[in-house]
């Protein structure tokens, strides 16, 4: 059985192994690279008019967080409970946002976004 059993997919000149492995490595390294993007990028989630604010990068890691003086006494209970609940809101407010930019950056890659079949070099920015 000297026939090629995988000429009937790459037509007369057979199946190219090697362009396969050549967009494989190109569609890793677009991978690599927007990971990098997302990892330099921030986002903010806020809330309470801006008592509280999350910052955090593409990929969800917090990176900041910033509350504004005189919104809060640290010396009562109810004040810094309500501050742990704006901390978990405002960072959900970003992680919404990273996820969602990951999404848009990751989403052609992972075959999920505009191109059909996740092709290269469809990165939105």
């Amino acid at each position: 059985m000297s026939q090629n059993p995988f000429d009937a997919l790459g037509g007369a000149g057979g199946f190219d192994m090697n362009a396969l492995l050549q967009q494989a490595q190109q569609m890793q390294e677009q991978l690599a690279s927007a990971q990098q993007r997302l990892t330099e990028t921030t986002v903010d989630g806020t809330v309470s008019g801006g008592a509280v604010t999350v910052t955090v990068n593409g990929v969800g890691e917090v990176v900041n967080v910033d509350i504004k003086a005189g919104e809060f006494d640290g010396s009562d209970a109810d004040d810094l409970s309500d501050l742990g609940d704006m901390i978990v809101a405002a960072y959900r407010d970003a992680k919404a946002q990273a996820d969602a930019l990951a999404g848009e950056a990751l989403g052609p890659l992972a075959g999920g976004g505009g191109a059909p079949g996740g092709l290269p070099g469809q990165l939105g920015f």
